[in-house]
């Protein structure tokens, strides 16, 4: 292992040696207290080289992705490998007509399609098949996880035949896609002057002894102060540093399970440990309802009711929000003189204390609550 004061790789000719290098040192170097140190400096370096070449590769134009326009309340990207059946999978949810055929590549390009679940409208988008080295740009791979870092939810497809889930996610990975995480709580604050400092309001098990320090010199960060409020890894606390991270929630889906023998699905489920995997069949429609409920579950989707003073609410066309939404929230889907006029709203509904409650702009809606909203007076009208 180097010193501390040499450096953790000779210069190289090549980017992508230098990578491959840092890579290989990494996959060597047994963890332990001693090299706790050494391996956060080595996943800092590979970070910075990796945004390197990220750079470069949009300079060329190689980060470009697909044009897609977004619409409807929410985007879903179908990811897996080719031919596991991602089009015939998009033409059961939604009404496109994405090709299908029993061989690799069939889509070459991204179709999308729409899918209505309780009032809400949720883009679903057939995308090429990813193959090992997609993040390198490997069969238009970097165009098609620029597209997947814009979606609010990843689709995973497997089947029997190509059931290497892990390395669909490696590939996601390696792009700055986070699956099924939070943002760590971490606070970078930078400055001019001052030097750096590190402060935590938890005890840290992994980025203690100068850890934190060395890994943000790496990024070039001096001055300033990094503030953690959870017991963070090297690996989180590198995500925030790099700044490009998105993470996106994710369900994991077997197709063609028709095929399967009770005996082989819990194999399978044993080889997907760490995934809670959905039985489907899209050609045979199998587990697809389920699979919707899932899709609006996981995009956390709420319906709140508009309900005019003095009239009914409209329960046929709610407005369609997340979890965690306000009043205000609200108002920024309603005609902008309701913003604009706004003096309270009454709430019936779960997230009321009692039927007809009146709140604030902050107040948190709940699925299936009923809202009329209260303008100033002297306004035109109060309203939903």
């Amino acid at each position: 292992m180097p010193r501390e004061e040499e450096a953790v790789f000779l210069p190289m000719s090549s980017l992508e040696e230098q990578i491959t290098a840092v890579e290989e040192e990494i996959r060597n170097t047994s963890y332990n207290k001693a090299t706790q140190l050494h391996i956060g400096r080595l996943k800092a370096k590979l970070a910075v080289l990796r945004l390197e070449r990220e750079t470069r590769a949009k300079g060329k134009g190689g980060g470009v992705g697909y044009g897609v326009r977004k619409s409807g309340n929410a985007t879903v990207g179908l990811v897996g490998y080719p031919s596991v059946g991602k089009s015939t999978l998009l033409n059961r949810l939604t009404a496109a007509e994405s090709e299908i055929g029993a061989y690799d590549f069939t889509t070459v390009s991204i179709i999308p399609g729409m899918l209505r679940w309780g009032g809400a409208s949720i883009q679903v988008l057939d995308m090429p098949g990813l193959v090992p080295g997609a993040a390198k740009g490997r069969g238009r791979g970097r165009e098609v996880l620029s597209v997947v870092r814009s979606v609010d939810l990843i689709l995973f497809l497997i089947d029997p035949e190509h059931s290497n889930l892990r390395a669909l996610t490696n590939e996601l990975e390696g792009a700055g896609v986070r699956v099924n995480q939070r943002p760590p709580r971490i606070v970078v604050t930078h400055s001019d002057r001052g030097g750096l400092t590190i402060s935590s309001t938890v005890r840290l098990s992994q980025l203690g002894g100068g850890v934190a320090a060395q890994i943000a010199r790496e990024f070039g960060f001096h001055n300033g102060s990094i503030v953690f409020r959870e017991d963070a890894s090297v690996d989180q606390l590198i995500d925030v540093l790099a700044g490009n991270r998105v993470y996106v929630p994710a369900l994991f889906l077997v197709n063609k399970s028709e095929l399967l023998t009770p005996t082989e699905r819990t194999r399978l489920v044993a080889d997907l440990r760490g995934f809670a995997p959905l039985f489907i069949s899209a050609r045979d429609q199998i587990g697809i309802d389920t699979l919707i409920e899932r899709m609006g579950e996981a995009l956390r989707f709420i319906r709140v009711y508009v309900k005019p003073p003095g009239r009914p609410p409209d329960l046929e066309e709610p407005v369609i929000l997340r979890q965690g939404d306000t009043v205000e929230g609200l108002l920024r889907r309603l005609p902008p003189e309701l913003n604009r006029t706004f003096r309270a709203a009454q709430v019936w509904g779960k997230s009321a204390r009692f039927p007809g409650q009146t709140v604030g702009r902050e107040h948190p809606l709940s699925d299936e609550d009923i809202v009329t909203v209260v303008i100033a007076r002297g306004s035109a009208r109060a309203a939903g």
